[in-house]
């Protein structure tokens, strides 16, 4: 099959969704939550891939139920957010624009008719309509936290499916922490000294892994405090769970993100 993708053309229409949106942008906490997988939408253009309407809504195309909980996050925390605006069967916000995963040819066996062909400038036109400025938003939020002498804690949300490749993941909830596990291990202590919750440490993937972009990028490798939480989707699919477990985590966050260490400079500490 010949890619006849026309790369001249810009990849969003007037009436395709914004490829970042933000939530609570006045909050006040020093605490910048991001979403790298919150929507399952496709652009027009790309004509849903080639695929079926019930896989865009399957975990391949999105974390189900994150965007939910970001928002719930925001509000609890009193903390802007910023959520992507397209499916990562697009291209996916979370990983480098070379790394394999970064536009998939194939989603837990299913295989993306319309990325089966990808060209380099396609993979280009898809960057710079969905991935870039999702990040670019990241970085101007960081960039007015800087302006104002903070240095905030990023707050990432993703979810996992209960089974993947036919293995069933036991975890509720999974922490993910390279080397700074300021928020992540008392975040994992107080989980599972308050609730009966399978409460995974870098589970059911490990941050030290460093296999994906935004947390890596814009809090690791300037020396930001961090935590990516992992939600087994079907805790968080309906609303009911999503605002359950927003709360839950914002309960265990806020006095943890209420140490001023947290903000100060690696070589203050």
């Amino acid at each position: 099959m010949t890619d006849t993708t026309d790369t001249s053309l810009p990849l969003l229409g007037p009436d395709d969704p914004a490829p970042v949106r933000i939530v609570n942008p006045g909050g006040t906490a020093p605490v910048l939550i991001v979403c790298d997988h919150a929507s399952n939408a496709v652009p027009a253009a790309l004509h849903g891939l080639g695929l079926a309407e019930r896989d865009l809504h399957r975990h391949i195309a999105y974390d189900i139920g994150a965007a939910g909980v970001t928002e719930g996050l925001a509000a609890r925390l009193d903390a802007p957010a910023v959520l992507s605006g397209y499916s990562r069967l697009v291209i996916d916000t979370n990983r480098r624009l070379d790394h394999p995963e970064s536009i998939v040819r194939i989603g837990d066996g299913t295989p993306i008719p319309g990325n089966a062909n990808v060209t380099p400038e396609e993979a280009g036109r898809r960057a710079e309509a969905c991935f870039w400025p999702y990040h670019r938003r990241i970085a101007a939020g960081l960039a007015g936290f800087a302006q104002s002498g903070v240095r905030p804690v990023i707050v990432s949300v993703h979810a996992f499916t209960p089974v993947l490749a036919g293995i069933e993941r036991p975890w509720h909830i999974g922490v993910l922490w390279d080397e700074d596990g300021r928020i992540a291990l008392p975040l994992i202590e107080s989980l599972r000294a308050s609730t009966d919750l399978a409460i995974g440490d870098n589970e059911p993937y490990s941050g030290r892994l460093r296999y994906g972009y935004s947390i890596e990028v814009h809090a690791t490798e300037i020396g930001l405090a961090n935590v990516l939480i992992e939600m087994r989707e079907d805790q968080v699919a309906g609303a009911d769970g999503q605002q359950r477990t927003a709360g839950l985590l914002a309960h265990m966050l806020a006095p943890i993100l209420a140490d001023p260490v947290l903000y100060e400079r690696g070589e203050d500490r």
